[in-house]
């Protein structure tokens, strides 16, 4: 009997536990439902029998694709963790002119679409253009006396993504960097490290999860890329997936190509974790003091201002003079208060994302700690891989539901009501802004989720110990630690969505225009001058909060001389 009772009030308290996080685990398994809602549309697809044009593809196209894909993946990606890791060392751990100012700086090159780039460096580099004319008039030359490297090319597409997506890594390893602790890095001074041994043995190891997230987002987005390949004229997945889907219609096939295009992301996802082991990272101490600087002497200064100078000049200086220089000789004859709808549209669009992005990151992360489990880490997983999606292809697999739901909701009103209300979720903002949030809550996902592992479980149990609920210690605990890799997670949503193309196109309501629209429209027109305006407008637009983001994540590491607390 006395078993028996010890029983039945074992069960109440089990039946209690258990009810308490099934309240986050059905919010989050909501979250990643609706979130992966169009990416499943669009993968169901894959099951529907397409062997005629599957198989042509496999025999003429899909090898071209694959080649590409692979090498345009290993070059950016080297690209990008050489100089997004080696830059944020050097600002966050050495002292050489203009080290302040290269803070923000090498930021900028996230405001520039990777597209608008390539038109300016085309149009600047090909044979007819300022550099090569300039070079024949001072040497002589004549059309076949000298090599120059082609810019459109697979070696141009990898300089021009890595000049453009080493910031996710520069962002996030700068972050893990100033969050990191001086007591570690004096342990390694006294056992006799120099810098170089700092960086490699402790620095980089403590900062893995932000590089690994940086990486990965700038690798996604190396195979979401179109604009820039397709001008190239360079063949990869994502190129084939819009040809196959919206140049010869069969939207089978393309969803079979986009399913190759996420096992790539899979596998670089499971090198990743199979390489880290079970190796964790915490942070062990509250204990912060400014971080330690070495001051470089002689060449090394120079060669820092060299290292931190090429990206920004190459990057963006050279990219936006190149843009200015057009939109003042021939810019958009629409300049003035016609632009500020524009801005209008992609401001609040581009807020509305940021914040949903990261608030539903934040949920997904705290989920996953709360209730961690196979099932729940799925369904995380492939809600993030819209990424990896192309835009295009995301905004199709929200029309199929949405449609649905706006002819049911349609008939509904007029039956009950006799109301004509139109077309409530594809006839506005609200499909763009669940579009983006398909697209780029991996981007807050991964950034949220890299600063949440450093913080040790202790904390929880310590929280919960003085009478805390789970969201009591997300606010009051972990908050406050992860505001710097929060900020970074909204700025980079803020700038992408800023950028993003492909869906805002395809779903925009009727004369709704941004930026990004703008310039594309003039574009591909052929009337590229005239496009430098719309694309000065979203550079302009995106470095404001670049160089707050910057400001605001050195005065939120504790012990900083520069924060408030």
């Amino acid at each position: 009997m006395a078993a028996s009772a010890r029983s039945l009030s074992f069960f109440p308290r089990l039946l209690l536990a258990s009810r308490r996080m099934s309240i986050w685990t059905i919010m989050m398994l909501t979250i990643a439902l609706l979130v992966s809602l169009p990416v499943l549309t669009v993968l169901a697809h894959v099951f529907v029998p397409a062997p005629d044009v599957w198989a042509h593809l496999a025999t003429t196209v899909l090898p071209r694709y694959l080649l590409n894909t692979v090498g345009l993946v290993l070059g950016v990606g080297i690209g990008v963790l050489v100089l997004g890791v080696g830059t944020a060392w050097l600002v966050v751990m050495c002292r050489f002119p203009g080290q302040r100012l290269f803070e923000w700086a090498l930021l900028l090159p996230l405001a520039v679409p990777t597209y608008v780039i390539a038109y300016a460096y085309t149009d600047f580099l090909q044979f007819a253009g300022p550099l090569q004319s300039l070079l024949r008039d001072l040497f002589g030359w004549s059309a076949g006396d000298y090599w120059f490297p082609p810019v459109r090319s697979l070696g141009g597409a990898i300089a021009l993504l890595s000049l453009v997506l080493y910031p996710y890594v520069y962002l996030l390893t700068r972050a893990a960097f100033l969050e990191q602790s001086v007591c570690v890095l004096e342990v390694g001074r006294t056992l006799g490290r120099g810098p170089w041994r700092l960086f490699s043995t402790i620095a980089i190891p403590l900062a893995r999860p932000a590089i690994a997230g940086g990486a990965a987002l700038a690798l996604m987005e190396t195979l979401n890329e179109f604009g820039a390949v397709q001008f190239f004229a360079l063949d990869t997945f994502t190129t084939g997936i819009y040809r196959t889907w919206f140049g010869l219609g069969e939207r089978t096939a393309a969803a079979q190509l986009a399913g190759v295009l996420l096992l790539f992301v899979l596998a670089l996802l499971l090198i990743e974790r199979i390489s880290r082991g079970r190796a964790q990272y915490f942070h062990t101490s509250s204990r912060y003091r400014e971080l330690p600087q070495y001051e470089l002497r002689g060449a090394r200064r120079w060669l820092a201002v060299a290292g931190c100078g090429l990206p920004v000049v190459l990057g963006f200086v050279l990219p936006a003079l190149l843009l200015l220089e057009m939109s003042l000789t021939n810019g958009d004859g629409r300049l003035g208060w016609a632009f500020l709808p524009y801005i209008f549209n992609s401001v609040s669009l581009a807020t509305a994302a940021a914040l949903g992005a990261v608030g539903l990151a934040v949920l997904l992360s705290y989920g996953v700690r709360l209730a961690p489990s196979p099932l729940t880490e799925a369904a995380v997983r492939v809600s993030a891989m819209g990424y990896a999606v192309p835009g295009a292809v995301i905004a199709v697999g929200i029309l199929i539901p949405l449609g649905w739901m706006d002819q049911q909701l349609y008939a509904l009103f007029r039956g009950e009501f006799g109301w004509d209300v139109g077309l409530l979720l594809t006839g506005s903002g609200v499909a763009l802004v669940y579009a983006y949030l398909v697209r780029f809550l991996a981007v807050s996902y991964n950034a949220v989720q890299a600063s949440l592992t450093k913080v040790t479980p202790t904390m929880d149990a310590a929280s919960r110990t003085l009478g805390k609920t789970a969201g009591g210690t997300l606010r009051r605990v972990h908050a406050p630690i992860m505001r710097g890799s929060l900020l970074g997670a909204g700025i980079l949503v803020f700038v992408d969505v800023m950028k993003e193309l492909p869906a805002t196109i395809i779903l925009r309501p009727f004369d709704f225009t941004t930026l990004a629209v703008r310039s594309y429209e003039l574009a591909s027109d052929e009337r590229l001058s005239q496009s430098s305006t719309a694309s000065l407008a979203i550079v302009l637009v995106g470095i404001v909060p670049v160089i707050l983001l910057s400001r605001a994540m050195r005065h939120s590491r504790p012990g900083s001389a520069d924060s408030d607390h």
